[in-house]
């Protein structure tokens, strides 16, 4: 869809844009009447009260929507709801083009929504992690690795051999830069983030790490371990 990686509330004009002081947060119910795809965008993309009623029906929307799609993580911030909200709205409106009616316009803007959402939970996450001490001595652990459980002794001992291995190209070969943002990157660290803390553009990041992987591909196959042992070691 092509959207940006703007940071909920960067845009400072955001609110004041989109709904006039004092908007209330859950519009009358008959504003949030269903629209049909073609009605979405019609009113979106008109000026005056139509896109007005139609951006406040859809933060509405939205308001609902955000908190039930990120349950299973937990109470969101109230304040964190409301900028995602509103950032979603103005990438809604900066992407209506993109929208292709193969779902509902709801379902596509909530879809926004939550990728910003998730975007900004981890950040928020990482917020007051430096990237020394994620990349301060120990081991690297895969993320999210449930590869292991209930594993065979034989793929076990495949996966702690390319892990080894790995560590070892981590350390050899890979530049400084390289390897702190690979680790952090293989413990959690999203990428734009790492980027920040290094001072980097988002492409140049996207480079680095794709330069770091191509080393950890040639160092592992030099290793004797091909790309099918390895997906069948962590599968």
């Amino acid at each position: 869809m092509g959207c940006g990686a703007r940071r909920p509330g960067d845009r400072a004009s955001t609110r004041g844009r989109l709904l006039a002081p004092g908007a209330s947060a859950y519009p009358p119910r008959q504003m949030q009447a269903q629209r049909s795809n073609d009605e979405w965008l019609r009113d979106l993309r008109s000026l005056g009260a139509a896109q007005k009623q139609a951006l406040e029906a859809l933060r509405a929307y939205l308001l609902r929507a955000l908190p039930a799609a990120l349950k299973r993580r937990g109470p969101a911030p109230e304040h964190l709801i409301e900028d995602v909200v509103q950032e979603a709205l103005v990438r809604c409106l900066e992407h209506l083009d993109d929208f292709e009616g193969r779902s509902r316009f709801t379902t596509w803007a909530t879809a926004i929504t939550v990728r910003i959402a998730m975007t900004e939970l981890r950040r928020l996450r990482w917020k007051d992690v430096s990237l020394d001490a994620i990349t301060a001595g120990g081991d690297v652990e895969l993320q999210d690795d449930g590869a292991a459980e209930g594993a065979s002794p034989e793929r076990r001992a495949a996966r702690n051999r390319i892990l080894r291995a790995l560590y070892e190209i981590l350390e050899t070969r890979l530049s400084a830069r390289q390897r702190t943002a690979m680790i952090a990157e293989l413990r959690g660290m999203p990428q734009e983030e790492v980027g920040r803390r290094l001072g980097m553009t988002r492409n140049a990041v996207y480079k680095l790490g794709h330069d770091a992987r191509k080393k950890l591909k040639r160092g592992l196959e030099e290793a004797g371990f091909d790309a099918a042992e390895i997906r069948a070691a962590f599968s």
